[in-house]
């Protein structure tokens, strides 16, 4: 099981996009869930991101919606950035 944490821009952006697409919160908790029980869940379609942002991954939520992160070790992802392919890429 993969713990969660995230930082001030994730947080920021989640409650961001919730605020403008209100109907995507329960994905969103549903991608999440199902990322800490298997992070490379076909579901998620979990992807290397590259150029700058080469040392991150990513998951799809919806789809115009990604998460943005990065293991932190085996057990733990540092969730960076949430938004549509434009705003988080």
């Amino acid at each position: 099981m993969i713990n969660l944490s995230w930082d001030k821009n994730f947080g920021r952006s989640l409650k961001r996009h919730i605020k403008k697409h209100p109907e995507s919160e329960d994905k969103i908790k549903e991608k999440l869930r199902m990322f800490t029980e298997e992070p490379y869940a076909p579901a998620l379609r979990n992807h290397k991101l590259s150029g700058k942002l080469k040392d991150l991954r990513a998951i799809v939520v919806e789809y115009d919606c990604r998460i943005v992160f990065k293991f932190i070790d085996d057990d733990t992802a540092l969730l960076i950035g949430i938004g549509s392919h434009e705003e988080v890429y």
